[in-house]
Parts: structure tokens; sequence; C-alpha cells
């Protein structure tokens, strides 16, 4: 299922990250890849907060639908 359906508190593992090359290439230097756990802390405003690699992070709804966990 894509990231923007998790629940938040809910921790996840990352299984795919799609999109354009320079898409996954820019989430994965946020620390989205494969294998990885991210947890949503929240959601406010189509906005997605989570924790990814010990680090706070905001990704956009469409974002967030490119990463399956």
């Amino acid at each position: 299922m894509p990231l923007s359906m998790a629940h938040a508190g809910e921790r996840n593992v990352i299984k795919k990250v799609g999109g354009k090359e320079e898409t996954r290439k820019f989430l994965e230097n946020l620390g989205f890849v494969v294998g990885g756990a991210v947890t949503v802390v929240s959601e406010a405003g189509g906005n997605i907060i989570v924790n990814v690699k010990e680090s706070r992070v905001a990704i956009g709804k469409d974002m967030a639908n490119r990463i399956m966990v």
C-alpha cells in the first residue's frame, strides 16, 4: 500500500520507491530507501510528517503515493 494510506504511529518497512529517476533519487537522499523503516507522525493540510532514519520529514501526498510500504 502507499505510504499515504498508513496510519499515524504505525511503523512500516519501505518495499518500493516509484516515480521518475530524479524523484527516486530525491526520496533516497531524504532517507526513503527500500528496506528502511518509516513511521507516519501526523497528517496536516495534505502533507504527511514521517520519521525516517531518525529524522522528521514532511512530504506531500503525491510523494507519499510513490512510496510503497
